[in-house]
């Protein structure tokens, strides 16, 4: 398995993997509870979590996201309750994933895990250092036009961790400071959605970096989500085509995505809430390995 980031020079495999059908990985959770304290929503709910509501929602979510896109699953593991938000496992494009380097030691027991199924699954896997902490697709979007890789960095990746990502697929990197820590990650309040919109919020960013959102979207094509919507995680949306799928949110901000074309399915997950994820969190998106590509 390589540790050294490597460059894709030929456009193509981007165009080629996007251009194929949606897929993602997703955990069962089984094993999923609230046994620590490591952003500010696990805060008075160690423990408080039901497994078996968690269970239900979690089935409504696979079955809403199986409608639109293919479903791989990874198995829980013990020790690690938290893997079952695998957008956190790393990054993945055209075959090759930047596995996470976790910043909280609570959770760098998921890493191998995570590094044996996409090894096995036949992606190209490159490790990130331990001195330069990355949290995956939870920090990490491309936008939909794939020309953009959006980074967050504050609570749990690194702005070091962002040139690497730059070198290993080729692509513009633009780096946003997270400023809330209820908003720890950037898919917590940030969204790039087929169309060219994005979702957002803005008071989750410095000015600095509400500019580099503001420079790329043009005005109408900008959603903006309120305080109320974007603590129940408005912005930690899965989008397939015009498909919008999210934890519940306020009529209006369904009115306004609807409006814009976009299918809204609502899929209460208030147990993951309790550990601070929400829809885009238990999930992460998938292209085929390389040996697929090449078949």
């Amino acid at each position: 398995m390589s540790t050294q980031p490597i460059e894709i020079t030929n456009p193509a495999i981007l165009s080629t993997a996007s251009s194929t059908p949606a897929s993602f990985l997703m955990c069962p959770p089984r094993l999923y509870d609230v046994n620590y304290v490591i952003n500010p929503w696990m805060a008075g709910n160690v423990h408080a979590s039901s497994r078996e509501r968690a269970a239900e929602q979690w089935e409504h979510l696979y079955q809403a996201v199986s409608e639109v896109a293919e479903v791989q699953l990874i198995d829980p593991q013990p020790g690690s309750p938290d893997m079952v938000f695998t957008a956190n496992a790393g990054l993945e494009r055209s075959g090759i994933v930047a596995i996470s380097s976790f910043f909280h030691p609570e959770r760098q027991g998921e890493e191998p895990h995570f590094r044996q199924w996409f090894h096995n699954a036949g992606y190209l896997v490159i490790d990130t250092p331990r001195s330069t902490p990355f949290e995956g697709e939870g920090d990490a979007l491309f936008s939909t036009d794939g020309t953009r890789l959006w980074v967050g960095y504050g609570p749990r990746t690194t702005p070091s961790s962002h040139q690497p990502l730059r070198k290993i697929w080729n692509i513009e990197v633009a780096s946003l400071h997270l400023i809330d820590p209820r908003f720890y990650h950037l898919d917590t309040c940030f969204a790039p959605l087929e169309g060219g919109y994005a979702m957002y919020f803005p008071k989750a960013f410095d000015q600095a970096s509400l500019e580099k959102i503001e420079d790329f979207y043009p005005a109408e094509k900008r959603i903006i989500v309120s305080e109320a919507d974007a603590v129940c995680f408005a912005c930690n949306a899965i989008n397939v085509d015009r498909t919008i799928i999210l934890n519940q949110v306020s009529r209006e901000l369904s009115a306004q995505l609807e409006s814009k074309g976009f299918h809204v399915v609502q899929v209460a997950l208030s147990e993951f809430l309790k550990a601070g994820g929400a829809a885009k969190c238990l999930v992460m998106k998938l292209s085929p390995p390389p040996s697929t590509l090449s078949a």
